[in-house]
């Protein structure tokens, strides 16, 4: 039994994570970041050779959600879209906006 409830949970996430892509390319907001915000920002975060943040990419960043934005540091999302998670956790710095604690 044990083997049958980890495939679903593994299911689960492969499900989970698929949304998540589909939200991130669909034109949706996510962590009151709409598609433009996310299209700015990418040169920022994407290797090998990031740009400084725009200032239409510090601008979405500003009214971003921080804290939600966090929660997506070690998931499999980010990179998948080819975004450099530590380079997208450099951004609020480079923006002069306050990363949320624990973050």
């Amino acid at each position: 039994m044990p083997m049958k409830g980890s495939k679903v949970g593994v299911l689960g996430m492969v499900v989970l994570g698929l949304l998540l892509i589909v939200e991130f390319t669909s034109g949706l907001s996510i962590c009151n970041m709409n598609d433009d915000g996310l299209t700015s920002c990418k040169p920022s975060v994407t290797q090998p050779n990031p740009v400084k943040p725009s200032a239409s990419c510090c601008e979405a960043l500003s009214a971003a959600d921080l804290q939600c934005l966090c929660s997506y540091r070690n998931s499999f999302v980010l990179p998948s879209l080819g975004i450099d998670p530590e380079l997208a956790l450099a951004l609020p710095t480079k923006c002069n906006l306050t990363s949320p604690p624990n973050c």
